[in-house]
């Protein structure tokens, strides 16, 4: 018995070290911050809350592996409410949190392009890494900031995507081009007017909303006088649902195109089954055609809730700011930045390259279709 009890003294710590070696050990450097700027309230926020529930898987999975650099990494959200003024507000608290010592790593967001263009000169001025993970407004990565990056196509890659696929797929000729009066809405439907004729369409007629409008009588009786064979729609989704359910139920039952946008499950759901039959071109895939079932499933716990369709723009955007921090070998802006643009950066998308100005090389655009209430894709 005594021999045994020896044994088992001389044993039991070897196995228990053997278990410790094979452990990922956990961050020892403290904490390091990334904020993520997007509407969490309001009319746009299931749209933020999906970005934010993408950040917050991604930082999940790099704290159980150890950290980032030996950081854990804190994600903390700050509701933009699709607002500008309050997007420039709100950095206000992260001007705080860098005065009082704590260690920030940069910023993804914002949704949209407008709150993007407010905040940029205030974050550069910050020394911060900017990761938007689907702000598309050309001009954003043409004011010469060294610290931004986007992993989403701009609208003129956009813009090119959807004039093709309107001629080419759709058999348009006539097209009427709608969209909302925001920044984004304008830029895109003026990009792909423009383009329409290099594919042998033209715009019959262009027409502008308000953001999240419902009603459209004044659309459809300006629709009944015009002559079209496809509609295009440059908006959100808090919009689109409501225009393509008003035309179909005025028995305008054309086929349409909405943009990235409207690439939510609102689109869907808020359509009375209007919906079928309408295509989006989206700046990434949903969750279901990028992501196995783990990952849908990893979310889920994260979250508590079903993955949308940008949930994948914001765990790529995350793994963007973590990768470029472990090339660097570092948490600071300028080396982080130069890594970024120096390197491939792996990613749920693939290897992922960006251009001095910070916008992706050879960007794609996947389009979709609603079929049985679902998001089927149909091309890349």
């Amino acid at each position: 018995m005594l021999k045994r009890v020896l044994i088992l003294f001389f044993i039991l710590p070897a196995l228990l070290l053997s278990a410790c070696g094979n452990r990922v050990s956990g961050p020892t450097r403290g904490d390091v911050i990334v904020y993520v700027g997007v509407p969490l309230s309001g009319f746009q926020a299931n749209g933020g809350q999906t970005v934010l529930g993408g950040v917050r898987l991604a930082a999940e999975e790099i704290n159980r592996s150890g950290g980032l650099l030996g950081y854990r990494v804190v994600v903390r959200p700050l509701d933009d409410e699709s607002d500008s003024d309050t997007a420039v507000a709100n950095v206000d608290e992260i001007r705080r949190a860098i005065s009082s010592g704590e260690r920030v790593l940069g910023v993804i967001g914002h949704l949209n392009s407008g709150q993007t263009d407010a905040t940029l000169d205030l974050y550069a001025d910050l020394g911060l890494v900017v990761i938007t993970p689907t702000a598309s407004e050309q001009s954003l990565t043409a004011r010469g900031h060294t610290n931004f990056f986007r992993v989403n196509a701009n609208d003129a890659v956009q813009a090119a995507v959807d004039a093709r696929f309107l001629a080419e797929q759709m058999d348009a000729t006539r097209v009427a081009v709608i969209h909302n009066d925001t920044d984004y809405g304008k830029g895109l439907a003026a990009s792909l007017a423009q383009l329409l004729g290099e594919h042998g369409a033209a715009e019959a007629v262009r027409l502008e909303v308000s953001e999240g409008q419902s009603d459209y009588t004044a659309v459809v009786q300006r629709l009944r006088n015009v002559a079209v064979d496809a509609i295009f729609y440059a908006g959100y989704e808090i919009e689109a649902p409501y225009l393509r359910a008003s035309l179909v139920d005025a028995g305008i039952n054309l086929p349409m195109l909405a943009s990235d946008g409207a690439f939510l499950a609102a689109t869907i759901d808020e359509s009375d089954g209007a919906a079928e039959g309408m295509y989006i071109s989206a700046f990434a895939p949903s969750p279901q055609n990028a992501a196995n079932s783990k990952w849908i499933e990893a979310y889920q716990a994260v979250e508590y809730r079903d993955p949308d369709t940008y949930s994948i723009n914001g765990y790529v955007a995350m793994q963007v700011l973590a990768e470029g921090a472990r090339k660097a070998d570092s948490v600071e802006m300028a080396r982080i930045a130069a890594a970024l643009r120096g390197n491939a950066i792996p990613t749920l998308l693939g290897n992922l390259r960006f251009d001095a100005q910070g916008d992706l090389i050879d960007p794609a655009i996947w389009i979709y279709q609603v079929q049985n209430s679902e998001f089927k894709q149909v091309e890349q």
